[in-house]
């Protein structure tokens, strides 16, 4: 009998597999279901707290499910994905990265596309400022505008201080823009022990307290999967998880209290038998993200031991004293590591309902930057 958390990552071989092609990403669209209702649990049912990212999925389908399960608001790194959204029922979108050059065009493009959807983007720095300014003003629009804050991680954004202060003063000069907030993402706290990271956080989140108190903050978007739950609990600020949709083994092997299943595998098969103990497999890097040190790409269901001995386009060498066992063609399921990244290099998935995978495919509809 396997307990709850073992079954969470307990993505069996579902039936009807013999006519899937491989490579192929599977999606469990009822492990999807029970993780929205986790994310919506988090935040005592209150789905306008929820303000999820897509960048993990970019796929319409999964839009729709989040919406007929109240979502409304969400976050997008791309236009491509902010179209998507606003195609698809969600109506409050947040732009997460920064829009310069032409990318400003685009966006306009969008709001003027969809005038009944609000949309916001982030910004951190007075040359993005002064560009939004122009087009908005040249459009006749008003964008709201939150201030991506740095809080650790040191990627984008501006830390609380003088120059974050300067900005927003500078936002209320602007014509065409209005300030509605903070964008707080502390994606540098991935500490394995919980009470480590929810301390982190905490730290982060004093922060914003102090400043709101200080200057009122207005809507504050904050957090990222790993501390989603300490943001829920602690604040009533919005919150943004993205993976909580469809987890991976990496998250789930670094913070196993979390409640989220993996919702998502790669089917691949046997394609080559080249030496003792070693079977060649199809999902090579154009199918699934080689971002991660080799060894921890992915993990095969069934064969606990197996070692990754080299990857490349189409092909990936495993080794494993089972390979003896295994047969030409046969498919073994694969869980990858981190899925954002693997998700973008398929055009769609193969979806899983009731145990069983049949023809109903799901298109990855943002994974084309300039998909509007």
């Amino acid at each position: 009998m396997h307990g709850p958390d073992q079954m969470k990552n307990d993505f069996c071989m579902p039936q009807g597999i013999q006519k899937c092609v491989s490579p192929s990403i599977l999606i469990d669209v009822e492990r999807v279901a029970g993780n929205i209702q986790q994310m919506l649990s988090a935040v005592q049912g209150d789905a306008s707290r929820l303000r999820p990212h897509v960048k993990t999925h970019k796929m319409a389908d999964v839009i729709r499910m989040q919406v007929d399960a109240g979502i409304r608001k969400f976050k997008a790194a791309t236009i491509s994905e902010a179209n998507m959204i606003a195609q698809n029922g969600g109506d409050d979108i947040l732009l997460a990265y920064q829009p310069i050059g032409p990318n400003i065009i685009l966006l306009t493009e969008l709001i003027q596309n969809h005038p009944s959807v609000k949309f916001a983007t982030i910004v951190d720095h007075e040359d993005a400022v002064h560009q939004l300014s122009i087009e908005m003003q040249n459009a006749s629009l008003n964008l709201r505008v939150l201030i991506d804050v740095d809080c650790g991680m040191h990627r984008t954004g501006i830390p609380f201080g003088p120059s974050l202060n300067a900005l927003r003063a500078l936002i209320a000069k602007k014509d065409g823009l209005e300030y509605e907030g903070l964008h707080v993402y502390d994606g540098h706290l991935h500490q394995p022990d919980a009470e480590t990271r929810r301390h982190e956080t905490e730290n982060v989140i004093r922060q914003v307290v102090t400043y709101d108190k200080e200057h009122s903050a207005g809507v504050v978007v904050g957090g990222g999967s790993p501390t989603f739950q300490f943001w829920a609990e602690t604040t009533s600020w919005e919150c943004s998880p993205g993976t909580t949709l469809f987890w991976d083994m990496g998250y789930s092997t670094a913070f196993p209290e979390l409640p989220y299943a993996i919702a998502v595998a790669l089917l691949t098969r046997v394609i080559s038998k080249p030496g003792r103990d070693l079977f060649c497999v199809d999902c090579g890097y154009k199918a699934i993200a080689s971002e991660m040190p080799l060894k921890k790409r992915l993990t095969v269901r069934g064969l606990d031991d197996v070692k990754i001995v080299s990857h490349s386009e189409e092909h990936m060498v495993l080794e494993s004293p089972g390979a003896n066992e295994l047969r030409i063609g046969q498919p073994l399921l694969t869980l990858p590591r981190h899925i954002c990244p693997t998700m973008a290099l398929h055009e769609s998935a193969a979806i899983i309902r009731n145990g069983e995978v049949g023809s109903e495919r799901w298109s990855v509809t943002a994974r084309n930057r300039l998909g509007i």
